[in-house]
């Protein structure tokens, strides 16, 4: 026992409590004991104290053992009461037992009281444990159910907002900025965006969605993310980016990293009603044997810190030792999922990097992600510019999908590109469109991957026997887990997941005709 247990001790021998304390002593019971003699004082203590044992006389004046042990079972029902007497026989101990007392030891053998002491706090350990690993056992239950939940929705809520965000990014290109309707489509974009990212934090907590590693420097995916993150922090928030000048290279997802800066951004706000600071900084630690107690989880060797630190309210520690767990949220109800901590580190730790926090109440919340440096050369393209024109092109492509709406806009948008577009249902209608087709070759497909009849990679295949040259780009909206199953997710296939935009779609068919 490392920490002193803190006992509570009825007795009305003042003798007979200095005897017990010394026995506790010789055994090696480090203790913190208090003294009571009477029922009032007891009942107080019990109410108001927070004690791991309780020892008690069986017989007193004017209070009784057994009335111990029913006031303790009901108030305290985890503490352990042992009772200590030379005044009753056998019959009695069995009494005692049998009404919730964890143990009696007679004053005339009380060599048996460390004994005792031991196997009660040894059985509260195991309880505790058994508690833990069963509410571990809820959580993987709760997780997997989430899984399921998201695994099942995802494929069909991702061609919906495909739709809403590619209609909304075609509307975008044709309202000018000064037009009043403008807000109101913008509204709906990210509206959407929101959407798509509670969709991907069920996927990624339920670990039904893999990250997709690329080696980066996490200054410049900082700097690509700056507008957006001022856009989420209130005007009075000053938000300050210090990138390191040093940090090196790491490998992870970039959409991810987005994803969990994005989130602590949005809790620094929340943090920081009246106003106050955000910075964003990074900087390269070297993290030993010495130093790796401060960062839990963290590999040794040299490490990117990534941190998130705001001037807000602070935490209890009570609050803070919950704060990665599921469904925990201090937010009022409808403001908070309880998720978004929780989904952060999923998405850390899927990166090979660890996250702790510190905070004081008052004085703010500072969030250290570390990853593993890696010597590896970048292999993160620069993101396109915001105005940048669409690709265009005069090919003839063949764009298979089963949800209309979808199907309609993919063949809308390609269309407005220049491109001759041939729309097909599912994989038996594309190799029917393929055969028929009279005029220019066509060059690529782009199909969704799980159809009804005839799915995207039976028809893939099928097509390129009689069509060698022919390019195919796979699309889905299911999950990982689903996808792997077929093979797309494979080094060299082309894929592209739901709910993708207009301008990924052009960008991506060019340059796999341009390849």
């Amino acid at each position: 026992m490392n920490t002193p247990l803190r006992i509570l001790h009825l007795e009305d021998d003042p003798n007979d409590a200095a005897l017990i304390q010394s026995m506790l002593e010789v055994g090696h019971i480090g203790c913190e004991t208090t003294s009571v003699s009477n029922r009032a004082d007891f009942e107080h203590q019990i109410r108001s104290g927070c004690y791991d044992l309780v020892l008690s006389d069986y017989s007193l004046p004017t209070f009784d053992g057994l009335s111990a042990v029913a006031i303790v079972r009901a108030q305290r029902p985890d503490v352990p009461v042992i009772l200590v007497s030379g005044t009753v026989g056998e019959e009695f101990a069995i009494e005692s037992l049998k009404n919730g007392a964890t143990d009696y030891v007679l004053k005339t053998r009380l060599k048996r009281l460390v004994p005792a002491v031991q196997r009660a706090m040894r059985e509260v350990d195991e309880r505790t444990e058994h508690r833990r690993l069963e509410a571990q056992f809820i959580e993987a239950q709760k997780m997997e159910v989430i899984g399921q939940l998201a695994a099942g929705v995802a494929h069909d809520f991702n061609n919906i907002l495909g739709v809403i965000m590619g209609y909304s990014d075609m509307l975008l290109l044709k309202v000018p900025s000064e037009h009043p309707l403008r807000n109101y489509v913008e509204e709906i974009r990210r509206a959407s965006e929101r959407a798509a990212g509670l969709t991907l934090q069920l996927l990624v907590f339920g670990r039904k969605q893999t990250v997709q590693p690329v080696v980066m420097d996490l200054n410049v995916v900082l700097r690509d993310l700056e507008n957006m993150l001022e856009r989420l922090i209130d005007d009075n928030i000053t938000l300050t980016l210090a990138p390191g000048t040093h940090s090196g290279h790491i490998r992870a997802d970039p959409g991810y990293i987005g994803q969990v800066l994005m989130n602590l951004a949005v809790n620094a706000r929340d943090a920081m009603p009246d106003g106050g600071r955000l910075t964003i900084a990074t900087s390269r630690v070297r993290v030993d044997e010495h130093s790796s107690h401060a960062y839990p989880g963290s590999h040794l060797g040299e490490c990117i810190m990534l941190s998130v630190s705001d001037t807000g309210t602070g935490m209890r520690e009570e609050v803070k030792a919950r704060i990665f767990e599921a469904f925990f949220t201090t937010k009022p109800v409808g403001k908070g999922t309880g998720l978004g901590l929780a989904t952060c580190k999923t998405i850390i730790q899927q990166s090979g990097g660890s996250m702790s926090v510190t905070s004081e109440v008052g004085l703010g919340t500072s969030f250290q992600i570390l990853f593993p440096c890696t010597e590896q050369p970048l292999d993160l393209a620069a993101p396109p510019e915001a105005n940048e024109t669409l690709p265009r092109g005069t090919e003839t492509l063949l764009v298979v999908e089963d949800d209309p709406a979808l199907r309609q806009l993919a063949v809308e948008v390609l269309q407005n590109q220049g491109y001759h577009v041939l729309p097909a249902f599912n994989g038996q209608d594309g190799l029917n469109m393929a055969r028929t087709h009279q005029g220019p070759p066509i060059q690529l497909v782009v199909t969704d991957l799980i159809m009804p009849v005839v799915g995207g990679k039976v028809m893939a295949e099928w097509l390129k026997v009689t069509y060698p040259e022919i390019k195919v780009l796979f699309t889905s909206g299911y999950t990982d887990d689903t996808i792997s199953h077929h093979g797309v997710l494979d080094a060299g296939v082309d894929f592209l997941h739901k709910p993708y935009t207009p301008a990924t779609l052009t960008r991506k068919v060019r340059q796999m005709l341009d390849a």
